[in-house]
């Protein structure tokens, strides 16, 4: 086999086909808290489609069931722990500013 022609082969390694993350009886449903936490990061913003690995009509079902289960509070807006914790160890001061006329 030529040098020209090797270049242009296909590679014979076979790769491992990742299984979706919602499976066929799964149902995207803002009370299913075990499947709806899988796309959220840890600051509580949704994940993209692209790392979710999932089609563009269930990326839509799970963000809406997201936000709904945001609006009754099954799920907190935000993630806030770290940022309390920063602020629990930095002292607050407050200073009152004193005009001169």
């Amino acid at each position: 086999m030529n040098k020209s022609k090797r270049l242009f082969t296909k590679s014979k390694r076979s790769f491992r086909r990742r299984l979706p993350p919602i499976q066929s009886g799964d149902r995207i449903d803002y009370r299913n808290m075990s499947l709806i936490s899988r796309f959220i990061s840890e600051q509580g913003k949704i994940l993209s489609r692209r790392v979710n690995r999932v089609t563009l009509k269930q990326q839509r079902l799970i963000t809406i069931a997201i936000k709904q289960a945001r609006i009754l509070s099954l799920l907190p807006f935000l993630n806030n722990q770290k940022q309390f914790e920063r602020s629990e160890s930095t002292p607050i001061t407050t200073s009152l500013r004193t005009r001169k006329k």
